[in-house]
Parts: structure tokens; sequence; C-alpha cells
């Protein structure tokens, strides 16, 4: 059996005897996945807090139509099963004989799951691949306020309009 003359010599740095070795090229790849997911954390959290996912300031949303006739308050970004409230305004020339008719596409009552609509509607009628409603409107401000609640995540697409005015569309994103 051969002999040891010499004493094998460890350069993995030692602290107390216990082998602290370190590989500065991974610390440094390390360190910058960790700046990447902190950052992209960061990211998340401020779209959070601006809306994106529902329920802030990106999240809401105005149209109105070009005849001047309905505007319209809703959330773009919806929550699955969260209600929620979209809001008619209605402007003078919307309001007819003491009445505003309105129609809602299906849309608005399927997938974003209308609950309940107030103030009741006098009539309303079906058809036309929505439902027509027909509102005491004595003056202005005059509002209609929708409860929505969707039952499932997705991109839908709505359409509105008052007799006599200008369709609104808008889509909304309804996420889980």
């Amino acid at each position: 059996m051969p002999a040891f003359t010499s004493d094998v010599e460890d350069s993995v740095p030692k602290v107390e005897d216990i082998a602290v070795g370190e590989n500065l090229d991974f610390q440094r790849r390390w360190w910058r996945f960790e700046r990447i997911i902190w950052t992209f954390f960061l990211l998340i959290l401020i779209a959070d807090v601006l809306g994106l996912f529902g329920r802030g300031w990106l999240a809401k949303a105005q149209r109105s139509d070009a005849a001047h006739t309905v505007s319209l308050d809703y959330e773009r970004v919806e929550r699955a099963s969260t209600p929620s409230i979209m809001t008619f305004h209605f402007l003078p020339a919307a309001i007819r004989n003491g009445k505003v008719t309105l129609f809602i596409s299906e849309d608005i009552i399927r997938p974003l799951g209308a609950q309940r609509i107030s103030p009741q509607p006098e009539s309303s009628t079906v058809g036309d691949g929505g439902v027509t409603y027909v509102f005491p409107a004595t003056g202005t401000p005059a509002t209609v306020e929708i409860q929505l609640e969707p039952s499932f995540p997705g991109v839908h697409r709505f359409r509105a309009e008052v007799k006599g005015g200008d369709p609104i569309t808008g889509l909304v994103t309804v996420v889980p």
C-alpha cells in the first residue's frame, strides 16, 4: 500500500471545520433571477391596485352614444360570481312623451348575468337579439341600473341603445 507523503489541500473555504463552498457565477445568476421575480410581483401588485383585475380605476369605463341620448357606466373587468352595476344615464334627448325606450342585447342578460333592473320598467319586449324596456321618465337625471353577476370567465361583447339614439357597444372581460 503506497503511503502519502504530502497532505491533501482542500480548496473549499471552511468555517469552523464546515465546508462552505461558493460558486459566484451561480450566485450572480440566482440574484438576477430574484430581481426578475420581485419585479414581476411588483408589476402584478401595481396592476391589481390600479384595477386591472377588477374593482379599480382601470376597470371602470364610460361610454355614450354619438346622438347624446344616453351615457353608460360599467366595469370593463369583472370577476365571475361577483355582483356589479351597469348604470345608464338618460339625457334629455332620450326622453320622449315621458318615457325612455332602452334596448339591451342578450349578451348583457345571459353571459353577464343580469340579476335585476331598477327601476322596474313599465313594459319589456323580447326580440331582435335582446330585450327592449320602456321606463317612465319625467326629466333628467333619469337613470337605470342593471345588476350583473357573470357566472363564468371570458370576454363578452354587448350592445345597448336608446330609441332614436346610436348603439353603444362595449367589451367586458370576466376573470375568475
